[in-house]
């Protein structure tokens, strides 16, 4: 009998009945966290459903990074749309950010 780890609702992979994201679990895990410690930094996962969802993540390894490169591309079109709609603003909140940049 298997035991499903991941679900996938409105194109995002969830670990079931977490509320707790793929993407958090593979991102923590490429950054050499260990089960244990990636565990301990979402603790409504238990032990068994970490390794459940990197085992999840190896087994279609092409897939979730060709996804989640897809899902690193919508935040970058959605910043440049907002850009585009008021670019008044924008340039208002760079100047706040770097208070220097007019001084050159």
């Amino acid at each position: 009998m298997s035991k499903e780890y991941i679900e996938k609702h409105d194109e995002v992979y969830w670990v079931v009945g977490t509320g707790v994201s793929l993407d958090s679990v593979v991102y923590a895990y490429r950054r050499g966290g260990s089960p244990e410690s990636i565990q301990q930094s979402f603790p409504r996962l238990t032990l068994e459903q970490v390794y459940g969802a990197i085992t999840f993540y190896l087994a279609r390894q092409a897939e979730i990074d060709t996804y989640l490169s897809h899902g690193d591309e919508e935040p970058e079109r959605t910043r440049e749309t907002a850009r585009g709609s008021d670019p008044d603003l924008y340039k208002k909140l760079e100047a706040a950010r770097n208070p220097l940049s007019g001084f050159r």
